[in-house]
């Protein structure tokens, strides 16, 4: 969350960027709650002093008509200060809840838009394939090589679930092991991380765990969720802790399961491996300075980009737009690829990343010393090292072959044990 002096001393460009962010927060009523805060913080205190002097006085050596005024008055600076702290505390809440809702600042280059379509292409890498053939979707080659069931999944789990088979396990394992040695040559500490989190680290940040709007799975009773990304357990990792600078930046790399309920997510863009309820990752998560953010952000994004430059696979660079943009991050660049089968040929989106400065930092209390000797708060960073089944998706698109078998990209194959997969006579 942004700091609350901030919004104050910051209002309209805070309300612009909002409105920049196509999001709906109220800025007005945090300074409200803000000042009023502050207030009965102030008058808390003139009662406690009041409190304090009482009890001084009651020591003294007094008649029993003065012990008899100091005890009623007293009592009745105690009944105040219980009324002024439960008054507080709802208003505490209150500024909380309202805070939490106004999104990051942007970085001033990043482009304002409301639409994934007004996002600015910064870099192209390689080019699109011309089949000299009619060209499958990843769904169509997936029933023909028998390693994708997704009407057992959906059967089994409901839709947006799927099985994957024979080849397309090892292929899995073949990008990930390709990802994390990728982010072991790169000085990454690895993690698996649990693949369930408390609501309040999840908050922290960025993400709902409740309500219609929520992309996570809450598990019932029990005050926690299923992970939709490792950038959830990652960033928790150090909640309420003080780092020394000196350790800073740390990069972190975590394999995880991810559970999204997608809710409201249809369309031809949908289908298949785009977008599903389960799947594996291997995310890139950083802690640092703020000196040191902007620095790192481009890092995370030139190791996305040396991913998929190995993988062969044909892909642009965006700078995200304002309306585009998650809550917490400042700025992101998504890395899409080019997808044959979406739409007769586009690019779809692949990994993320993105510089969230102090905002999840300030949600989940993780500070650093500085050299002045005051705790500050990191900048925390994160990116998608692999999301397994877009990746697939594209493989399996721009590595077919005619005779409908599908080559394996050549940094895989040592991990994969085969260099084709051949259809299935079923």
């Amino acid at each position: 969350m942004l700091d609350y002096r901030f919004i104050k001393d910051n209002l309209e460009a805070v309300k612009e960027n909002i409105k920049n962010r196509n999001m709906t927060a109220d800025a007005d009523l945090v300074v409200e709650l803000f000042d009023k805060r502050t207030k009965m913080v102030t008058d808390l205190q003139v009662l406690q002093t009041k409190r304090n002097e009482n009890a001084k006085s009651m020591k003294q050596k007094l008649s029993d008509d003065e012990r008899k005024k100091l005890i009623e008055e007293g009592k009745s600076i105690k009944e105040q200060i219980s009324k002024m702290e439960t008054e507080l505390n709802q208003v505490e809440t209150d500024l909380d809840e309202a805070g939490r809702q106004i999104p990051n600042m942007i970085h001033p280059d990043a482009p304002i838009g409301k639409l994934d379509t007004e996002n600015l292409e910064v870099k192209k890498v390689g080019t699109p394939r011309k089949f000299d053939f009619e060209p499958k979707d990843h769904v169509q080659l997936g029933e023909s090589l028998d390693i994708i069931d997704f009407d057992r999944g959906t059967k089994v789990s409901g839709p947006k679930f799927y099985y994957l088979k024979n080849e397309a396990v090892f292929l899995e394992q073949a990008l990930i092991m390709y990802a994390l040695n990728t982010l072991r040559k790169h000085g990454f500490e690895m993690f698996i991380t649990p693949d369930v989190a408390k609501e309040e680290v999840l908050k922290g940040i960025g993400f709902n765990p409740r309500g219609n709007e929520s992309n996570v799975y809450s598990i019932e009773d029990e005050g926690t969720c299923l992970v939709a990304t490792a950038e959830i357990t990652l960033g928790g990792y150090h909640q309420n802790e003080i780092l020394e600078k000196e350790s800073l930046p740390r990069f972190y790399g975590g394999l995880s399961h991810c559970f999204r309920r997608e809710a409201g997510a249809a369309g031809q863009f949908s289908k298949g491996l785009y977008r599903v309820h389960q799947f594996d990752k291997v995310e890139m998560f950083a802690y640092s300075t703020p000196e040191q953010s902007d620095q790192i952000h481009e890092k995370l994004r030139l190791i996305e980009e040396e991913i998929f430059s190995g993988l062969g696979l044909p892909f642009h660079v965006v700078d995200t737009c304002s309306g585009d943009l998650g809550a917490p991050a400042y700025r992101k660049w998504d890395l899409e690829a080019w997808m044959p089968g979406r739409n007769g040929g586009e690019y779809g989106e692949v990994t993320s990343t993105s510089n969230c400065t102090d905002y999840q930092a300030r949600r989940l209390n993780i500070k650093y010393k500085d050299d002045d000797g005051k705790n500050k708060y990191v900048h925390t960073l994160n990116g998608t090292a692999i999301a397994v089944g877009r990746a697939m998706l594209a493989i399996l698109e721009n590595y077919q072959n005619a005779d409908g078998s599908v080559t394996i990209p050549e940094v895989l194959v040592p991990y994969c044990g085969f260099d084709k997969i051949l259809p299935k006579n079923k």
